[in-house]
């Protein structure tokens, strides 16, 4: 768990990877300020193509969501981008909705496409 930083959950369907990234690179400078945790593809892709530490979960499909769901439970994350694939099939949906109902639950912010993650990391809402 990071010392004083507020932590920022990232995980994005395999559709929808590409445009996390660029995000991420074009908003470098304000994640950077954050603990990054993310899903396995994910984190991997934001450390090596955007330069980004990050605290790399399991894979979404392999319980990456529900540690991510776990860690939102227990205070420890602020904010949740998860950017979804809406014309994608995804076995693990279970997992997936339970990301957004302990978002929910807990009052937590949650992103699920670009323009609602460029609000929350253009106001410093995190």
């Amino acid at each position: 768990m990071a010392n004083d930083r507020r932590t920022l959950a990232l995980i994005a369907h395999d559709g929808k990877k590409a445009d996390l990234v660029a995000f991420a690179l074009y908003n470098r400078e304000k994640l950077a300020r954050y603990h990054i945790i993310a899903t396995a593809t994910t984190g991997r892709l934001l450390r090596e193509k955007v330069g980004l530490e990050v605290e790399v979960c399991l894979s979404g499909p392999l319980g990456g969501d529900v540690q991510i769901a776990a860690r939102v439970a227990s205070g420890e994350v602020h904010a949740v981008f998860f950017l979804v694939d809406p014309l994608d099939k995804h076995p693990h949906d279970p997992d997936i909705q339970a990301v957004q109902r302990v978002c929910n639950v807990h009052n937590v912010p949650l992103a699920t496409n670009l323009a609602t993650a460029n609000l929350i990391i253009s106001a410093d809402a995190v």
